[in-house]
């Protein structure tokens, strides 16, 4: 079912057939003046993350598009694009989530995408990010090609944690496939980000060409099959006869063996005569036990090897749990339904990232919704350009088991998707609508229905959500909740700080950019952490009214106190920093960007007394001149 393009890196074989297909193609292209463009991205298809909310320009997606307008300046700009995360601090706090199916994560591990759109189609034969805070946290580089329908991964590698923060025009060698394109998309890992970072733009550089032309050199390529374009990729000679109908049926009967050896696909022959076990030979137990540790693209390219091997890879207990993250740029309407025959036992389901240009087709997934996931307990659904309402509406009324729901990232008004079928979810213990637009009503339904929810994100959720009112719901029905994100909320006071302080297994809370209606949250933050003992990461970002005596309650309540951020908390004083690194001895990040009073001598001096890794953003104190 997957192609040898599932892979990261596309095969050798496949780049030759396309180049030989192409060959016409350039032929015409040589005779017409060759014009090399350079263009920036004009328009943002589809992104898993950013800083801003959708009703600001600071730090949101859109400013990548365009010329750089900070570059080559160096520091925190809001004109740039950032995502939510840096560093590995969100992977152990305690609202981390494990990834499905374990043996599918890729080597480079993706926390972030972003896909982009320019104007022209070209073949590309350079890319350039501008980079102006924290670079280092590009690991690949796809390009969408139409004429194909196909992604292919241009340039990969592994994040590099010695780059020297310094703005960056980053142009790295991307492989040359003589397809026009305009459409690239950038994938991140954080894992070495010491913080946020910040892009200005994306440029393109590429050779103009006559698309319809190479739209019908692909139409005939096409019509050759994986076994012709092999055998021209190692230039095997068929036997000539007469009847061509016949071809493939001579070539197995009389060449398939020579075609083995000298495609290098059989071992060289083994003189001694000592009987030799096979697969074939092992018990089905034995088997299955190996598939089980084998990522989904391996356990279908063993069903194709032989019938024993086939009932097993098809084997329903196989597929329990599967991820399709890793898989976004071949999961489509042909491998759920291949998947609907095979995975009639799924228990978890990771869709993520998936069916962006409509390869997945909401009739399809529905299909599969109602043959595959009545027991299903987990499902992921982050990101995905196929769900509507009517996607919506079979999830509630088949997964009625679900323990966990994931839907970010759906800003189209509930009444076009649907929410309402949470209302049958009786068993949820995480739910995560991180930047998705869902009734106020019907979210307080969900609170109450679902009394062992444990871990919820609203982060930049409804603007018509009132968060005092959901914190009265969850101090209701939801007392033994352990994560609570409400990160650019709205109407969140301090009489839902009290109503949370009777959550007393919390272990972490972001309530940063929230309580901007109040000057002070006053007592309600006091009796708050003192009611939570168990608290490891407590976020306050942007909270102007909290001051030291505020401060003072974290120093004397939270003794397991891990992550800490108080960015744009002005009325910090250089003692009460001093204080909670020397109360808090778990702590382990400390955010105090934009806190004026604190300098940067002080900060360096306790990074090395304490072993606390501080941030700090870094505010540039001129700007250079443009170099464009």
């Amino acid at each position: 079912m997957f192609s040898e393009t599932d892979t990261s890196v596309t095969s050798s074989e496949d780049l030759t057939a396309e180049e030989a297909a192409l060959d016409e193609i350039q032929d015409k292209n040589l005779a017409l003046e060759e014009v090399i463009i350079n263009q920036y991205a004009q328009k943002v298809i589809d992104f898993s993350s950013q800083y801003g909310s959708d009703t600001s320009i600071s730090y949101t997606a859109y400013n990548i598009t365009g010329r750089p307008s900070k570059f080559p300046d160096y520091g925190d700009f809001p004109e740039t694009f950032a995502m939510r995360t840096y560093g590995p601090w969100w992977d152990i706090a305690p609202s981390t989530m494990r990834e499905l199916q374990p043996s599918n994560i890729q080597d480079i591990p993706i926390h972030d995408f972003i896909v982009v759109e320019f104007e022209e189609f070209v073949i590309p034969h350079a890319i350039s990010i501008y980079e102006t805070y924290n670079p280092g946290a590009i690991v690949k580089i796809w390009a969408f090609f139409s004429t194909t329908d196909t992604w292919h991964c241009l340039w990969s590698s592994y994040p590099d944690p010695d780059v020297e923060k310094w703005p960056r025009k980053f142009a790295p060698e991307i492989k040359r496939i003589p397809l026009p394109t305009k459409i690239l998309r950038l994938e991140f890992n954080h894992v070495f980000l010491d913080y946020f970072t910040e892009i200005d733009g994306i440029e393109l550089t590429g050779r103009k060409c006559d698309v319809r032309d190479v739209s019908d050199s692909a139409t005939r390529r096409s019509k050759k099959g994986p076994i012709q374009r092999k055998l021209e990729s190692v230039q095997f000679k068929l036997r000539q006869i007469e009847n061509h109908t016949d071809i493939l049926k001579d070539f197995l009967a009389n060449d398939l063996g020579n075609f083995m050896k000298e495609a290098g696909l059989v071992p060289e022959e083994i003189e001694d005569n000592t009987p030799q076990i096979t697969l074939k030979d092992l018990p089905c137990e034995i088997l299955f036990k190996i598939l089980s540790y084998l990522d989904l693209v391996s356990i279908f390219r063993t069903a194709q090897v032989c019938r024993k091997l086939y009932d097993v890879a098809t084997d329903p207990f196989l597929y329990q749990e599967i991820n399709l993250k890793p898989y976004w740029h071949s999961a489509c309407d042909e491998l759920l339904a291949t998947l609907t025959k095979r995975a009639t036992l799924l228990k978890k389901l990771d869709l993520s990232w998936c069916g962006l240009f409509h390869v997945i087709t909401p009739s399809v997934f529905k299909e599969f919704v109602r043959n595959c996931c009545k027991n299903l307990t987990h499902l992921r659904l982050n990101s995905c350009k196929f769900i509507n309402a009517g996607c919506m509406e079979i999830v509630g009324s088949v997964c009625v088991n679900l323990r966990e729901l994931c839907l970010r990232n759906y800003t189209k008004p509930p009444s076009v998707l649907n929410f309402h079928c949470l209302k049958n979810l009786r068993c949820l213990e995480r739910l995560d609508l991180f930047r998705t637009q869902i009734d106020s009503d019907l979210l307080l339904m969900t609170l109450r229905y679902n009394p062992a929810l444990k871990h919820l994100n609203l982060g930049i959720c409804s603007a018509t959500v009132n968060m005092d009112d959901v914190a009265i719901q969850i101090s209701r029905y939801n007392r033994s909740m352990v994560s609570i994100d409400m990160w650019k909320s709205h109407y969140l006071s301090s009489v839902g700080l009290l109503a949370l302080s009777q959550c007393h297994d919390l272990e972490e809370v972001d309530f940063g950019w929230c309580l901007r209606e109040e000057a002070s949250p006053g007592e309600s933050l006091k009796i708050l952490l003192k009611s939570c003992p168990r608290l490891k990461k407590v976020f306050l970002a942007a909270i102007r009214g909290i001051n030291d005596r505020d401060l003072e309650n974290i120093t004397e309540f939270c003794p397991n106190l891990e992550q800490l951020d108080l960015m744009g908390v002005l009325g910090i004083t250089y003692d009460m920093c001093y204080k909670i690194l020397s109360k808090c001895h778990k702590l382990k990040v400390l955010d105090l960007s934009f806190c004026d009073q604190i300098d940067e001598l002080q900060i360096a001096l306790w990074r090395d007394v304490f072993g606390v890794s501080i941030k700090r953003n870094f505010e540039p104190l001129f700007t250079s001149f443009s170099l464009n």
